[in-house]
């Protein structure tokens, strides 16, 4: 009969013990759960203050890249005069390619939206150039390309794809802010 006595000690000495250990976890976790936000909180606004410049020059970037590769301004940049139009295709579409691979590193500071846009751009230009190359008969100039060119990018019925990238690019800035 002893024993009962003493089993009834030991589990309430149990219990009181669970409580303290259960009371000082909470405790102790919350304490812990407030530094770990507190430091992850601030290695947030350290690494904004050194990636938003990364950030707002890739969209700068990009920015200039579609500027570059928009026929308007591509082709006064890129005019050699007494090339014919094959030489000029090669001309337009080196200089596309280059201009490409000389900004692809910015996809790692833009969204994968504004990413996909320039891509797309980058590829309609040179599928634009492409067809009004292979739409020119015989031997034309390099003057007659342009031309066609740029008729071509006149005659779309919805907005130029050129401005319509921009404001989707300056969106995708705007929402860093």
């Amino acid at each position: 009969m002893d024993l009962i006595p003493y089993l009834i000690d030991l589990f309430k000495y149990i219990i009181a013990g669970l409580i303290v250990f259960f009371v000082a976890w909470g405790i102790i976790k919350t304490y812990v759960d407030r530094i770990y936000n507190l430091q992850n909180d601030s290695l947030k606004r350290v690494a904004q203050t050194h990636v938003l410049p990364l950030r707002l020059q890739a969209h700068e970037r990009l920015v200039m890249f579609l500027e570059r590769i928009n026929p308007a301004a591509m082709l006064i940049r890129l005019h050699v005069p007494g090339i014919n139009a094959r030489e000029m295709q090669n001309i337009i579409l080196a200089d596309i390619r280059a201009e490409y691979q000389h900004n692809i590193t910015q996809q790692l500071y833009v969204s994968n939206q504004a990413w996909g846009i320039v891509k797309k751009i980058k590829e309609d230009t040179i599928s634009m150039v492409n067809m009004a190359a292979h739409s020119l008969p015989g031997e034309q100039s390099g003057k007659e390309l342009s031309k066609t060119i740029l008729n071509h990018l006149a005659s779309m019925e919805d907005e130029n794809p050129y401005d319509v990238a921009l404001i989707l690019i300056k969106r995708d800035i705007h929402k860093l802010f």
